[in-house]
């Protein structure tokens, strides 16, 4: 028999995803949800007239946590058929209860059910590690919310900003991503009792053409399972444009993931930010000396992974035939899963490093020291005005001397003496060139829409879901 070690097993499961988000999208947990559908649908069919005693709906439920896998396997084997296999395995286990499971229902029953139920909890899974998110970078943006940086658009230098104004930019796209997460938990309906073209006809004739006796069974099983409303309509399985909306909210997550590690990836080069490193661990197995950013670098790896999966649920529900075919089935049981384990794992990443994350001011404070005297031009040549100068010689003066400046900074490698060129020119003689090299001068507001965006969007997040905040995030590799 093949070992562990000798057959390829997932790295989501064996190194990145939690032991929660693996085990949810594990055979057990799939499986026991079907059974405890089966018990759900004969409780509900009971209640609503049929021929059920509560000791067979008792027996069922004894044995749903019950699984006996080498059983339902020899099953499958015979019947090329995995939810029959299951049945009849089940059915062993309550004798009893044999006759009435599954009475009227087809597959789509427990295997889209089950599914929309696995989603909903790994939701609220991927909310919880949102919510860390947002928390942790909302305090790292507090801390630093003052913190003049240099800005740069199209990656060259801009104006400044600060520190904890670039950490909430970061933070609010995972606002936005939870918000999108909530948006689908509120919005996620079950399958519910449809029978095998989504007609209810089966139910029709158990239930003696009577369709409020169905609408009853529909709700009492939905309400079994927490859901507040079932799908309006369905063919015989739940329409694919469920699992696709699902994937596409987790593409989205990716894509802040993405922009925030490659961001903390650039300032890393640039030494002032840093992701956590360990006192042992190893940058490099040649060069010593390093310390690679390698949570960031594996985060944006398996973001790439999620946004590549995004298309295939969509080209899933584009290819459904009339009622259903079965080649969504293959395709689920890989893209859904692995869309969720790898969100979550990239999360779990971008938890860890923004508590984490090393700042060093003083490397900061001097890359904004060697721009400033750009970026101060525009008050130096307004206070020139002030002073009695003509606007357009000003500027014409300050055009020749940064030009200058910058070729020498670029050809020769010599420091930035804007100021000092300047200062020299008489047509800046009544002008206090120094007092415009204030770094606090040039982040605008940055500190206080800092603040108010902690205020009005952080806050109410941390009052609403306080119960799963500073969540364990340590990272095994």
């Amino acid at each position: 028999m093949a070992q562990k070690h000798d057959v390829y097993t997932s790295p989501l499961v064996d190194r990145y995803a939690s032991a929660e988000m693996a085990q949810l999208f594990g055979a057990r947990v799939r499986v026991t949800t079907w059974r405890r559908l089966w018990v759900a649908l004969a409780e509900a069919q009971r209640q609503c007239g049929l021929p059920i005693t509560k000791r067979q709906v008792a027996a069922l439920g004894k044995a749903a946590d019950s699984i006996d896998f080498p059983a339902a396997a020899k099953y499958e084997k015979k019947l090329r058929h995995d939810v029959m296999a299951h049945l009849h395995a089940f059915a062993d286990q309550a004798p009893e209860a044999r006759g009435i499971i599954h009475l009227g229902a087809t597959s789509a029953y427990v295997v889209d059910n089950a599914d929309l139920i696995i989603m909903a909890k790994a939701l609220r899974l991927v909310r919880n590690w949102l919510i860390n998110a947002i928390d942790a970078l909302a305090r790292f943006a507090k801390r630093h919310r003052s913190l003049p940086t240099l800005g740069f658009t199209h990656y060259q230098p801009a104006q400044l900003t600060t520190v904890g104004k670039r950490a909430a930019l970061w933070c609010y796209d995972f606002q936005q991503d939870l918000e999108e997460v909530e948006h689908r938990l509120r919005h996620l309906r079950m399958r519910g009792v449809k029978g095998t073209t989504g007609t209810q006809a089966s139910f029709m004739t158990l239930l003696g053409q009577d369709e409020a006796k169905i609408d009853r069974l529909e709700k009492l099983v939905a309400k079994e399972f927490g859901f507040k409303a079932v799908e309006p309509i369905t063919g015989q399985t739940s329409s694919r444009k469920v699992d696709a909306r699902v994937a596409d909210t987790l593409a989205g997550i990716a894509a802040s993931v993405h922009k925030f590690c490659n961001d903390i990836r650039l300032l890393c080069n640039l030494r002032e930010i840093e992701e956590p490193f360990e006192t042992d661990q190893v940058g490099s197995s040649a060069m010593a000396y390093k310390r690679n950013p390698m949570r960031c670098e594996r985060a944006t790896g398996l973001a790439r992974f999620v946004l590549s999966l995004a298309s295939s649920p969509q080209q899933t529900a584009a290819e459904q035939w009339f009622e259903r075919t079965l080649d969504d089935s293959a395709n689920k049981r890989l893209a859904i899963p692995e869309a969720f384990l790898a969100t979550d794992s990239m999360l779990r990443l971008v938890v860890n490093v923004s508590r984490g994350l090393v700042v060093y001011p003083m490397v900061i404070a001097s890359r904004v020291a060697a721009e400033l005297p750009f970026i101060a031009t525009e008050n130096i040549m307004l206070a020139g005005v002030e002073a009695g100068g003509d606007r357009q010689v000003l500027h014409e003066r300050i055009r020749v001397h940064s030009h200058a400046a910058a070729a020498e900074m670029k050809l020769r490698g010599k420091p930035n003496d804007l100021l000092d060129r300047i200062m020299a020119d008489e047509a800046f003689q009544g002008v206090d060139v120094k007092s415009a090299l204030d770094p606090n001068d040039y982040v605008g507001r940055a500190p206080q829409q800092v603040d108010g965006f902690i205020r009005d969007y952080v806050t109410p997040l941390r009052r609403k879901y306080r119960g799963d905040l500073n969540q364990p995030c340590d990272l095994s590799v």
